[in-house]
């Protein structure tokens, strides 16, 4: 089948707000509320056929940029600017692949972002979103899966001047030997407050879900955890022996990451931390069970020296540094081995990702780059089932999965959508006190009702039940000490 090429007609803007039945701290902040973008595409194709295509991500605050000075709402401001950018640029655009909307447009969305004072994550947020929903409405005018699409490369994902590392690489061939995995195994996220027994939980949701870690582990069976860190190496230490007491109790045989989530100063700071809990006698199992580490360091600086001290114990990947096409080109060179798949961060970034890893195992002759599945609360819906859909296709074997903890499933949307997508995709969800959730057995989610027409969902969001998204600041957003 030849590689269609496509317009985009028409965009609309939506969003809703969700409540968190836990709060959950990464990093510098601690959330109790969200706002969900949720984008509505109208692709044209060149015979003349139709279609629409839907997407939808958290518009997340004090992820994409950590500036304290700015306020949660200049934040997701902030995200609305690259989205308003990244609309305008593809409209613009005549046909092309799917692809080609996000290549062919890469560097002027970059640019104009930066103007605007918007860091590489956030620029990379507005195509992120759209090139998600045009792949949905190109799959649903074709009648054609997602893992079909790519196994066909109907995107037309190739290598060219975004990615001059990966010329000669086989792209076809590749993404041919791509399938979509039937299942995937949860990695249960352990935010910095989240309650880990009883003791710590003595006010109750009693909302029928798990509220602390060892009620986690019984409750859903994972084997695979994800656990954060605050950059104090005391705090850390006892936080983690408090955390190895229930794992240790609770699920043999387990797997851990460490999330830094930019918290520690250097690498020196992360390797202490690493010697501290090997010299800890309560961590011996959790030490032995870590997989990799995930961004410990500040983005300003984590692309700037080497990680070998710390990557000779663990493997270290990049997350929020990978706010480029080539970070994991940069990283590669300082030691890291990894780097992060999010939807938010970029859909065909994570293929050529992928790609690379595959070329550099190959010429290193073992399996020593990888990628990690990682979550930006991807909440149940349309958000889950892409970012799910994406990970299993690239064929990892576990994905970070924090939305079904901290939010009461689908609550924030109408009964309607809810029923909808229950019996679309009876396997990932199951109705419990009235409200429709993923569904988790013996730590894994099923995910075969995500081959499907279109981009990993057969059943609509209400677009009626959310708002218009409000029109982005035209000019830069500044800290409120400056603003005149």
């Amino acid at each position: 089948m030849s590689r269609p090429r496509l317009s985009i007609e028409e965009i609309g803007l939506f969003e809703r707000d969700v409540a968190l039945r836990l709060p959950f701290r990464f990093g510098v902040t601690t959330v109790t509320h969200a706002t969900q973008a949720v984008a509505r595409v109208r692709v044209r194709l060149e015979d003349g056929s139709e279609a629409w295509g839907v997407a939808a991500e958290s518009l997340a605050a004090k992820w994409f940029d950590k500036n304290l000075a700015l306020s949660d709402e200049d934040n997701l401001a902030q995200l609305r600017q690259s989205l308003a950018i990244a609309g305008r640029l593809r409209r613009e655009h005549g046909p092309a692949t799917a692809f080609g909307l996000f290549a062919d447009t890469y560097a002027a969305q970059m640019k104009e972002a930066a103007a605007l004072g918007l860091n590489p994550l956030v620029a990379g947020y507005g195509p992120a979103l759209l090139d998600r929903a045009v792949l949905d409405g190109l799959g649903r005018a074709l009648g054609t899966s997602f893992a079909a699409m790519i196994r066909a490369n109907l995107p037309g994902i190739e290598a060219g001047p975004l990615t001059p590392d990966l010329a000669g690489f086989d792209m076809d061939g590749f993404l041919a030997g791509l399938s979509m995995a039937p299942s995937i195994a949860v990695r249960h996220t352990v935010g910095l407050v989240d309650p880990l027994t009883a003791a710590d939980r003595p006010e109750r949701c009693d909302d029928g879900l798990p509220e602390t870690l060892e009620e986690v582990a019984r409750a859903y069976g994972c084997r695979h955890y994800k656990l954060k860190v605050s950059g104090q190496i005391e705090e850390d230490l006892e936080r983690l022996a408090a955390i190895a007491a229930v794992l240790d109790r609770e699920v043999p045989g387990y797997a851990a990451t460490l999330d830094g989530n930019e918290q520690y100063r250097d690498v020196e700071a992360v390797v202490e931390l690493w010697r501290r809990m090997t010299e800890t006698p309560a961590l011996e199992r959790l030490v032995a069970a870590i997989l990799f580490i995930e961004q410990p360091i500040a983005r300003s600086v984590a692309l700037e020296r080497s990680v070998e001290p710390l990557a000779r114990h663990r493997p270290v990947i990049l997350d929020e540094s990978d706010g480029t096409i080539d970070a994991f080109v940069q990283g590669k060179a300082l030691g890291y081995e990894g780097i992060s798949s999010k939807t938010c961060k970029g859909f065909f970034k994570s293929f050529m990702n992928a790609a690379r890893c595959t070329r550099w195992n190959k010429e290193t002759g073992r399996k020593r780059f990888f990628m990690s599945a990682e979550d930006l609360t991807t909440l149940a819906g349309v958000s889950v089932q892409q970012d799910l859909a994406l990970v299993a296709t690239l064929g990892l074997g576990h994905v970070e999965r924090n939305g079904h903890h901290f939010i009461d499933g689908m609550s924030f949307a109408p009964e309607a959508e809810q029923q909808a997508f229950l019996e679309a995709h009876q396997g990932l969800y199951a109705r419990s006190n009235g409200t429709v959730r993923l569904r988790i057995d013996a730590g894994r989610l099923d995910l075969r009702s995500l081959d499907c027409p279109g981009f990993a969902t057969a059943a609509l969001p209400d677009f009626a039940s959310m708002r218009p998204m409000p029109p982005a600041p035209e000019g830069p957003i500044l800290p409120a000490e400056a603003r005149p």
